[in-house]
């Protein structure tokens, strides 16, 4: 039976089959393989059943006018996920009042799902960043937040929390504004997106200069 260490905790990968969905909310844009080895492994190497990429139509720390269309986002998350069916892509922030707020998106869940437990998944940089988050402290209180460390990035005071679990998990160098910059100027992204993403966006005019 196969296990994952994670600090002072012992996870059971084949226990505990209905606990918790992770939720990898992130703006896509777009999806890329940097994001689906991560999606994987929190759902293949924790004690999560599933992960849900929740797109955001507006992430209220990041400028909006870079965004390519809601639906085009989720449609390339879509393409990414492909048969996986530990992954689910999610447009649940898309009817919901912007710009969207996560304390605002679990409660929403809560109440729609209230069968189902839920963890963010999120890195240590966001973690960092936490305590702007609208009722923050209301995340902390109620929910688990599963972390992959990033280097260069530290937890500080929220290090021993015990609602903070953190993971070693494998990380690209990939940034979803340096794809865009490389289609706009007419260079390759194969390999850095998922080969059914690449093969979409090659065929459309996403990020491209107009």
């Amino acid at each position: 039976m196969a296990y994952l260490r994670h600090e002072n905790i012992q996870f059971n990968a084949f226990s505990n089959m209905n606990s918790k969905i992770g939720l990898f909310f992130g703006s896509f844009n777009p999806v890329h393989t940097g994001h689906m080895v991560i999606a994987n492994f929190m759902a293949t190497q924790t004690d999560l059943k599933e992960v849900w990429m929740i797109v955001s139509p507006h992430n209220p720390l990041k400028p909006k006018q870079s965004l390519a269309r809601d639906r085009d986002r989720l449609h390339l998350v879509r393409l990414a996920i492909g048969d996986n069916t530990l992954l689910k892509a999610s447009d649940i922030e898309f009817n919901l009042p912007q710009p969207s707020y996560t304390i605002d998106t679990l409660a929403h869940l809560r109440d729609k799902y209230p069968d189902k437990s839920f963890a963010l998944i999120m890195g240590s940089d966001a973690l960092e960043t936490l305590p702007k988050w609208k009722n923050y402290e209301l995340i902390l209180r109620d929910y688990d937040l599963y972390v992959y460390r990033r280097p260069s990035f530290e937890a500080g005071a929220l290090e021993d929390h015990p609602r903070v679990h953190f993971f070693d998990a494998p990380l690209m160098q990939i940034s979803a504004s340096y794809i865009r910059q490389c289609i706009q100027t007419s260079k390759s992204v194969q390999y850095l997106v998922p080969d059914a993403v690449f093969e979409y966006l090659g065929a459309s005019a996403m990020y491209r200069k107009t």
